[in-house]
């Protein structure tokens, strides 16, 4: 019988991933492959896949994919479990810092003695082209009008764009309503994930993120990253902020500038497993 995939199913706050350990190669999963894996009825089940493989440079290569089968550019709670996993499998560097590039972007992680994994997300980036996101220039906030609406605000990118809105009830935002309509919005060439923030105090925010290509998940790291560093800009937040998602809650630190934005979070293993092919 020939090997099938080898996997590991993580998650962080209920944001759920399949892990895919590529560093030897030899594995290649098409679209239509990823969605059927995604598929919690007859698949394994998950929010984006992770796809980790060799990198130059000391540093681990990874890929990331959106249960619709999309690429997706960066997700913070998925790089806390491919970090734990990288941790456990001795890929480290010899101490408790793993790092991680992709093309001209680096991620830094760091394993906490209390078991939580803290990760460098780098500087957001501000500037529409950067985002991307079609406007002539760079504001705190922006006008978009989505099913009849007039919505302010924030674009900010991790690495991937996103969309923040500010909204007084959290349990009744429309998430399911607006997220898909700003996803799919013309001045996100890209499209968008899409945070709903409602901010109690300048050191605690609540957050709901449809994520671009899934749907509504339970967390998401680089959607608590956008939504403090929008709250910064706006003067909202301090700089030390906990995120609580409906998964559990994140600690997110920006300075503001050019500094980076460090996420603080656990990453957890559910189970092992083996695809079989047929």
């Amino acid at each position: 019988m020939s090997q099938g995939l080898r996997f590991r199913k993580m998650h962080g706050l209920g944001n759920d991933f399949m892990v895919v350990d590529a560093t030897a190669g030899g594995v290649r999963l098409s679209p239509e492959r990823i969605r059927a894996l995604a598929d919690r009825h007859r698949g394994i089940g998950f929010d984006q896949l992770l796809v980790l493989e060799d990198g130059a440079g000391g540093r681990l290569g990874y890929r990331i994919f959106n249960a619709d089968g999309t690429p997706a550019e960066q997700c913070g709670n998925g790089m806390r479990c491919l970090a734990r996993y990288a941790f456990e499998q001795g890929y480290a560097s010899g101490d408790d810092t793993v790092r991680f590039g992709v093309g001209d972007s680096a991620v830094e992680a760091r394993l906490r003695s209390d078991g939580a994994v803290a990760v460098d997300m780098g500087r957001p980036r501000l500037e529409p082209a950067q985002i991307p996101f079609d406007a002539p220039e760079r504001a705190p906030g922006y006008t978009l009008t989505v099913n009849g609406l007039d919505l302010t605000i924030g674009a900010v990118s991790m690495g991937n764009p996103h969309a923040v809105i500010r909204v007084d009830d959290i349990a009744a935002a429309p998430v399911a309503e607006l997220g898909p309509a700003v996803e799919a919005h013309p001045a996100f060439p890209r499209r968008a994930n899409v945070g709903f923030m409602e901010v109690l105090s300048p050191e605690r925010v609540r957050l709901r993120v449809w994520e671009r290509g899934t749907g509504e998940t339970l967390a998401c790291g680089s959607g608590a990253c956008a939504a403090v560093v929008w709250g910064r800009i706006m003067g909202w937040l301090g700089p030390e902020v906990a995120v609580e998602l409906p998964g559990g809650t994140l600690e997110i630190r920006w300075p503001g500038d050019d500094a980076p934005v460090w996420m603080t979070g656990p990453a957890e293993a559910v189970y092992e497993g083996e695809l079989l092919e047929h």
